[in-house]
Formats: structure tokens, C-alpha cells, sequence
């Protein structure tokens, strides 16, 4: 079983992208999660957050020692205005990596599943302009939507849950044998420790990551170095 990181989060380093958008501001690609919450821990720059939801357009500035969240259901952008650096906690790690994340594209992408995933699949290696490509795309779309109103949004969500039902199969078996598994083991230690039984306490030690698992991977948001704790 995966020896996971603590809560079974994904924990990453993110360089916000600094080159320029459509609408003139440098950042990243608007995108929504859907059965997972993100939270920021700002490190390093300055910059902020643009989020739409049921409660809104918001905009929330982030500075070092920032630390924002939000939940499933918050199309996001971070907006880079002098080198932005995160660390960021996402929930149910294995989900967002399994495709639990849709992106902005305007409607008649979204409408067809074909458009949509050739549009938010990058090709790889090292050249940044097809995330930049995919990255203006979603923000084109994030712009009509926010002019659009509450009712944008809410279709946004239909054709979201659309979009991602054929991953769900999938999704679930990550989460229960994954986060799911881990919240269950707390219970049994609880149970344990009822019956005067600290067996389980033998077992404590440390794990180390000292290097990411992967760096200079092409996110949505930025350049991304992630840790991913290995199978054991």
C-alpha cells in the first residue's frame, strides 16, 4: 500500500506562468475541480486569484505567508504580478492527476469531447507554447462566461459533470482505496486505542522525500515540481 502524505493530499511547488493572457494579465489557465479542494500556501512573489462560483466573481490578493483555499466548484486563475511561488495542497491525491480538473474553454469546445480533450492534452516536452495555447483558450472562455452571468456559470457545471462521468468508475476506486482507506485507518486506531491497544504505535517511523518526483512538469497554472510518495 502507497505510504501516503499526510490526509492523503498531493502537496506540489508551482511557478505561476508570468507571460501575457488575452485580457493583458500574465498567469495561468482557468479550471475548475470537481470532487477536489486546493489550498495555497503563498512562498514567494505577489499576485492573486480570480475565482467564480455560486457565491461570485472574487478576487483574493496573495502575498508570502498567504494561505487560501477553496472548495469543488471554483473556477480558478491565479494572476502572476511579480513572480509568484506557491505550494499547493490539493485533496484525494491520484484525482486531480486522473483528470479531476476541467478547464475554461469557450462553449463549443466544451460541448464536444472530442474539441475538448484535444484542446487541454498537451504534446509533451519542453516547448511551453501549446500550455500557453491551451492556457489563453481557457481564459477566452473564463472571460464570456464571467460577462455572461449566473447562468454561464451554471451550464459550465452541467456540461463539467458531462465531461468527467466517464472517469468516474476510476475515480472512485483511487478514492477508496486511496483517501478513503486512509481516514478509515484512523478509525481503526481509534477503535484500537478504546480497547487499550496501542499495537499499531510500533509501527510510527519517518518517510522522506528529498527531491520531487517530478520537476519542470507543464501544469495548468505554472511550472509544477511534485511529490508523490512511492508505492511500498
Amino acid at each position: 500500500m502507497r505510504s501516503y502524505l499526510p490526509g492523503a493530499v498531493g502537496v506540489s511547488r508551482l511557478s505561476v506562468y508570468d507571460t501575457t493572457a488575452p485580457d493583458g494579465l500574465h498567469g495561468g489557465t482557468p479550471h475548475m475541480h470537481l470532487t477536489c479542494s486546493e489550498g495555497y500556501v503563498v512562498i514567494a512573489g505577489q499576485g492573486h486569484v480570480q475565482t467564480l462560483s455560486g457565491e461570485g466573481y472574487r478576487e483574493t490578493p496573495l502575498k508570502p505567508g498567504t494561505v487560501a483555499w477553496f472548495r469543488p466548484g471554483t473556477i480558478h486563475r491565479l494572476v502572476n504580478e511579480d513572480g509568484l511561488q506557491l505550494v499547493v495542497l490539493m485533496q484525494n491525491a491520484g484525482l486531480p492527476e486522473a483528470g479531476d480538473a476541467v478547464l475554461t474553454f469557450p462553449v463549443d469546445v466544451l460541448g464536444d469531447p472530442e474539441r475538448y480533450r484535444a484542446a487541454a492534452t498537451l504534446p509533451g516536452g519542453a516547448d511551453l507554447g501549446p500550455a500557453y495555447r491551451r492556457r489563453d483558450l481557457a481564459v477566452t472562455g473564463f472571460l464570456a462566461m464571467r460577462a455572461a452571468g449566473p447562468e454561464a456559470f451554471t451550464e459550465f457545471c452541467r456540461t463539467a459533470a458531462a465531461l468527467v462521468a466517464p472517469k468516474l468508475a476510476d475515480w472512485r476506486r483511487r478514492w477508496e482505496t486511496g483517501p478513503l482507506e486512509v481516514t478509515l485507518e484512523t478509525g481503526r486506531q481509534l477503535d484500537a486505542l478504546e480497547k487499550s491497544d496501542p499495537a499499531h504505535l510500533a509501527a510510527g517511523g519517518i518517510e522522506v522525500l528529498a527531491n520531487p518526483t517530478e520537476s519542470g512538469k507543464h501544469g495548468m497554472c505554472g511550472l509544477l515540481e511534485t511529490y508523490i510518495p512511492v508505492s511500498s
